[in-house]
C-alpha cells in the first residue's frame, strides 16, 4: 500500500509531504503553508501549497490537530515516509567503536551483557531501550544438588553464558548426600555444553534405553523440576533503560492512561513473546509505527526492533528501541541493525 501512495504522488505533493514530515520529527509542531514557504525548498503560491496539503490529508497521510491550517502526519503517513522517502544515516567509526567497548565492558554475563544493551540503546537514542531474550536459550555448563534439609534439596544450575539459577526441590529425604553427588557428576559429564532442548531430548532416550539407577533417579529429579524442559518463552527476560523519557513527549503526555498501561504491560510482559516470533521471520530491522504496533497499539508509540543471532545464526532475541512515532529514524535503524550483530558475536 505504501508503494501505491509513493507512486501516486508527484514531485510536488512528496517535497510538501516530506517537508511536513521532518517538521514534525525535528520539532513536532504542525506546517502549514507559510511554514513550508519560508523553507525555501519550493516554488508555489500559499494556495497551491494549501491544495496539496487538503490532498495529501484526503489521502490519509496528514491530519489537522486543531482548527489552524497546519498539517501533521498520521501513523500511515509516516510509515510511508520511513518507507519510501527516508535516507538512513551511517554510524561513524567511533560510535561503532563505543558500541563495541560498552556491550564488551559487563564481561561474559548473560544478564548483563543484555542490561547494558538496553541502557545503551536508551543512551544513545534517548528514548527507552528494550531487549528480550526468551530463558530457554541457554547452555547448561554445571548442575549440582545440596541437601538444605531432611526433606529438601537444592539444585545449582550453572550456564555458559554466567547465569546461575538455584531452585528448591522437594524430594521427602528419598536421596542421600552421596546418592545426589553421583547424580551430580552423571548429569555434568552426560549433558554439560548442551543446550535445554538438546538435554531434554537426550535425557529421554537415556531413560528410555536404560533402567539404570542414576538415570531413574535424573529422571525424578527431572520431573520435580530441576530442569526447565519446556521453553518459557511466555515469561521472558526483558531488560529496559529510558522509561521516563516517554514522559518528555507532548503528545504521549495527552493521555498518560495509556502510558500506565504501557508501563503495566512491560512489567508484566504482556505480549512480549510477539516480539520474539516476529523476529523469527524477520530479515533484519523492523519499524512499528503508532497503532501499527502490534506490542503496545498506541497511536503516538513507534518501536524499532531488530533480531540478534548467535554463530550458526539462529535468532536467540531481539533488541530495539521504543519512542514516539517522531523518532528519528534515520539515525535510530542503523543503531538498532549494528547493536544486534554486534550483540549477537557477543553473546556467541
Amino acid at each position: 500500500m505504501s508503494e501505491n501512495l509513493y507512486v501516486e504522488l508527484n514531485d510536488r505533493s512528496k517535497q510538501i509531504f516530506k517537508t511536513v514530515v521532518e517538521t514534525f520529527l525535528e520539532t513536532g509542531s504542525p506546517s502549514g503553508s507559510e511554514t513550508i514557504l519560508k523553507k525555501g525548498l519550493i516554488d508555489l503560491s500559499s494556495s497551491s501549497i494549501r491544495s496539496i496539503l487538503a490532498e495529501l490529508q484526503k489521502k490519509g497521510l496528514l491530519y489537522a490537530p486543531h482548527t489552524s491550517a497546519g498539517r501533521l502526519p498520521t501513523d500511515k503517513g509516516i510509515r510511508l515516509f520511513v518507507d519510501g522517502l527516508l535516507e538512513f544515516g551511517r554510524l561513524s567509526k567511533s560510535e561503532q567503536e563505543n558500541i563495541k567497548q560498552q556491550c564488551l565492558s559487563k564481561g561474559a554475563s548473560f544478564q548483563d551483557v543484555l542490561d547494558e544493551a538496553s541502557k545503551l540503546m536508551s543512551d544513545l537514542s534517548k528514548h527507552v531501550g528494550i531487549v528480550v531474550a526468551p530463558k530457554h536459550q541457554i547452555n547448561i555448563k554445571h548442575i549440582e544438588f545440596i541437601r538444605l534439609s531432611a526433606v529438601q534439596v537444592m539444585s545449582i544450575i550453572a550456564s555458559t553464558n554466567g547465569q546461575i539459577e538455584n531452585r528448591i526441590i522437594d524430594d521427602g529425604g528419598a536421596y542421600s548426600e552421596n546418592v545426589l553427588r553421583e547424580v551430580s557428576n552423571f548429569l555434568n559429564s552426560k549433558y554439560i555444553d548442551k543446550n535445554i532442548e538438546e538435554i531434554k531430548n537426550n535425557i529421554q532416550l537415556d531413560i528410555s534405553n536404560s533402567k539404570g539407577r542414576l538415570e531413574t533417579i535424573s529422571k525424578n529429579l527431572v520431573q520435580k523440576g530441576i530442569l526447565e524442559l519446556t521453553p518459557n518463552s511466555d515469561n521472558p527476560y526483558i531488560f529496559l533503560h529510558g522509561q521516563s523519557s516517554l514522559l518528555e513527549d507532548e503528545i504521549i503526555l495527552k493521555d498518560l492512561d495509556q502510558i500506565r498501561k504501557l508501563f503495566d504491560e512491560i512489567e508484566n510482559k504482556t505480549n512480549f513473546v510477539e516480539i520474539l516470533e516476529s523476529t523469527n521471520v524477520a530479515k533484519g530491522v523492523q519499524i512499528f509505527i503508532g497503532s501499527q504496533n502490534f506490542l503496545f497499539k498506541h497511536s503516538g508509540l513507534s518501536m524499532v526492533m531488530a533480531p540478534y543471532k548467535n554463530k550458526e545464526q539462529k535468532i536467540i532475541g531481539a533488541i530495539g528501541v521504543v519512542g514516539p512515532t517522531r523518532l528519528n529514524y534515520a539515525k535510530i535503524v542503523p543503531l538498532v541493525d549494528y547493536t544486534s550483530k554486534i550483540i549477537g558475536k557477543v553473546l556467541s
